[in-house]
């Protein structure tokens, strides 16, 4: 801790402050990310993010692989949603080469990224609430999250940093103990999130601590380049699932959770009710699941025509984007990575002007970031 005699914005000229670390061993900071927090007593002045303490090179990467090559890396940018950032990335492929992927496969990769969804809303249910204080809820939300991890291990093999997709399709077909295990999971979350509203989300306590409390809005949000449930926990019902479709979710029927208030409570309503919607994606999916391949034809090396790409999906956390610049070759010329988890942080140097540190901490576990996701 470093104390220092500087001006403070809307205070006396030369009052003291000092220089707080927060982070990176910090429990609400999960150990990968340091803010350099300018204290006025017990108010910040200012709040630095510093990443970069796990900084995985991955776009340097993907200039330096072949298509294929890059494939495992894009469950590793966000290792609690592997199965959307690869999804993005073979879209992009897909539709840079003129490939297809059967119906099929189009539909298991729905219902397993609304699985992988579901399960990483629980890992920040969970811990965010043991950020403020609640150590009970974790043990609720981990147990629900072990049961869609065992169904997507008995598919892909892994139980976090998923490489399940291929160009062109699937690497293999769901069996029907995948399909009757998810159909069970359907049935048993739906009555676990009225327990989790009971025990929780209703809970005055945490309605005390959260509500009005880090107020971020949709002008905040759009000068950022904030996305996902930053976005709609500010009123706006931006997507992109719905608008710039992809896959087969323009024939799934689903709402998006928009709560206008701004505040820590809205981003957590957003997620907890967009874990509602995605058992409606997951249940639609199944009942339209068509039979058929799971792979369409693809060429052995895959080549994109020169041509700058751009792709992007809704994640966990917000807008995933890939951008590819192609010049004919097995390996792309350029690759950038728009990760959510690195704009959403962004804003928090301007939302925790004047709050008080207990109240940051909630903000900043509302913004829900990973990482990796950060610096890559």
């Amino acid at each position: 801790m470093l104390l220092e005699k500087t001006p403070v914005a809307g205070g006396e000229p030369g009052k003291e402050t000092f220089i707080l670390n927060l982070g990176p061993q910090h429990p609400a900071t999960h150990g990968v990310l340091r803010v350099k927090l300018t204290m006025d007593g017990e108010y910040i002045t200012r709040a630095e993010p510093v990443p970069g303490y796990i900084h995985r090179m991955h776009e340097k990467m993907g200039e330096n692989r072949t298509y294929a090559q890059f494939l495992p890396n894009t469950s590793r940018i966000d290792y609690l949603a592997a199965m959307q950032y690869t999804h993005a990335f073979v879209l992009l492929v897909e539709r840079a080469a003129g490939l297809e992927a059967p119906p099929r496969a189009e539909f298991i990769r729905v219902i397993t990224s609304e699985l992988n969804r579901i399960s990483s809303h629980l890992v920040w249910f969970g811990a965010y609430l043991l950020d403020l204080g609640g150590f009970t809820p974790l043990l609720y939300a981990f147990d629900d999250r072990e049961k869609i991890l065992d169904l997507l291990e008995g598919i892909t093999g892994a139980r976090l940093t998923y490489c399940y997709y291929r160009f062109g399709g699937l690497y293999n077909d769901v069996d029907d103990a995948f399909l009757t295990g998810t159909r069970e999971f359907v049935s048993y979350m739906r009555p676990r999130l009225d327990l989790y509203r009971s025990l929780v989300t209703d809970n005055i306590i945490l309605r005390k601590r959260l509500e009005e409390i880090g107020p971020i809005n949709a002008e905040m949000c759009r000068r950022y380049g904030a996305s996902g449930p930053v976005i709609r926990g500010a009123g706006v019902a931006c997507d992109v699932r719905r608008i710039e479709p992809y896959s087969v979710y323009p024939e799934l029927d689903f709402a998006i959770p928009v709560f206008p208030e701004g505040d820590c409570m809205a981003r957590y309503r957003v997620r907890m009710e967009e874990m509602a919607q995605s058992l409606r994606i997951i249940e639609q999916a199944l009942a339209k699941l068509p039979d058929g391949p799971v792979m369409g034809k693809v060429p052995r090396v895959i080549k994109l025509p020169p041509g700058d790409y751009y792709c992007a999906v809704e994640a966990a956390r917000g807008r995933f984007a890939i951008r590819v610049v192609s010049d004919g070759k097995e390996i792309p010329y350029r690759l950038k990575l728009r990760t959510p988890s690195f704009a959403n942080l962004t804003l928090f140097e301007e939302a925790t002007e004047g709050m008080m540190l207990p109240d940051a901490i909630a903000l900043m576990g509302s913004l829900d970031l990973v990482i990796p996701d950060i610096d890559r």
